[in-house]
């Protein structure tokens, strides 16, 4: 049975469709449909529920050496309030998750996992440390929430002081305080939904929140994590507070054209047990020099990789979505990981993953669609990029 987020009525009160998605009830898109909502968070602002996504702390003296042995990347010159990301390694090399690491402070981290591998992270992460450190899944007390678009900072600035509000790429500040309109009783009670059930909460005068200047669209923008019985007070603080700015609620398919028009990868498309982080693209975040990591001999028997991602942009008429096999001079090379309708660029793209030696810049390709062959060309990744 699906589980329901912190903001799951709120979702229901706008009317949003819901659907299943990684063991939640979440809304795919709002009556502004995904296009108008793509189109906000490019131009103007989206906020998105992303409670579904899990939470682990690591803490204590041996929690940075754990750290770097579960995971790919290295975390040793980290400052408190930055972020890092780091896929998560099976022995073979294959990609376990990819997720955020948040350092706190010297013994104490957050890892922020993706909400479909929620468990079986927490499985592996518990079968794989040891030494003085505590490892704890607070996934159930968090809510998440994302303010994404170029008006972004200036809604966040609405409500919170600059010294809550975190400057540079991948930092975040931990006791960011947010104003809640109306808060501390204004309004009386009101009923607040969390997994457990319901409960009578009067309305807080701020939310305290992580606030990280993080986000998942190839925007500029924030992720907030918060209490679960503070989400919906967050939730509508943010929406009135934007309101005058543009800023809608968007859905999982906003996200998703978000993210494949931003060339990012998703974990189950681009990546998974059988596909190294360094055939999809996410050579960056492996550091084959550090000392041993899970995954770390099986990478340096495959570099160079014999797969690589690649960009397509669709110049045929015709849609390829994942899994259509991907063909160079009628030679099958690969297949596609992800692919729609981008709607800021206006035209059908894809990602794939294709032999190493096969389809360079502009080459032109064929992409098999329901048996029949679309024509593609190799274009550059990211297929957007913001300007600064």
């Amino acid at each position: 049975m699906e589980q329901k987020t912190p903001l799951y009525e709120a979702h229901v009160a706008r009317d949003a469709k819901i659907v299943p998605f990684a063991g939640y009830l979440l809304p795919v898109q709002y009556p502004t449909g995904v296009i108008s909502e793509h189109l906000a968070v490019r131009e103007r602002a989206g906020l998105f529920d992303v409670s579904h996504m899990g939470e682990v702390t690591f803490s204590g003296p041996d929690a940075l050496k754990n750290l770097n042995n579960l995971m790919t990347n290295d975390f040793t010159n980290m400052y408190d309030g930055q972020v890092r990301y780091s896929p998560m390694c099976n022995d073979a090399g294959g990609v376990i998750d990819d997720l955020l690491v948040y350092r706190v402070e010297a013994e104490k981290y957050l890892v922020v996992v993706n909400a479909a591998n929620r468990q079986k992270d927490v499985d592996w992460m518990r079968a794989h440390i040891g030494g003085d450190m505590r490892m704890e899944d607070i996934s159930d007390q968090v809510a998440q929430v994302a303010l994404q678009g170029p008006h972004a900072h200036m809604i966040l600035s609405k409500l919170c002081a600059p010294g809550s509000i975190p400057q540079k790429y991948y930092s975040f500040v931990e006791n960011a305080a947010v104003k809640i309109p109306g808060g501390m009783g204004g309004d009386g009670p009101i009923a607040v939904f969390t997994s457990g059930g319901h409960s009578e909460r009067v309305k807080p005068a701020e939310v305290t929140c992580i606030i990280s200047k993080t986000g998942y669209t190839g925007e500029d923008g924030y992720e907030l994590y918060c209490d679960a019985q503070d989400a919906v007070f967050l939730w509508d603080a943010l929406l009135e507070a934007g309101a005058e700015d543009g800023l809608i609620p968007c859905g999982l398919g906003a996200r998703d054209t978000l993210r494949l028009e931003a060339a990012m990868p998703l974990y189950g498309h681009e990546m998974d047990e059988t596909v190294t982080p360094l055939e999809t693209g996410l050579g960056f975040a492996v550091k084959l020099k550090k000392a041993d990591f899970l995954g770390k001999t099986a990478l340096e028997t495959q570099n160079p990789p014999p797969r690589k991602r690649i960009g397509l942009k669709m110049t045929g008429r015709g849609i390829a979505r994942e899994r259509c096999e991907v063909f160079q001079d009628g030679k099958p090379i690969g297949f596609t990981t992800s692919g729609t309708h981008c709607p800021y660029l206006g035209g059908a793209y894809a990602m794939a993953l294709v032999e190493t030696e096969a389809a360079q810049l502009g080459d032109a390709l064929e992409v098999d669609v329901r048996g029949r062959r679309i024509a593609a060309e190799v274009v550059e990744l990211p297929f957007y990029k913001r300007a600064k």
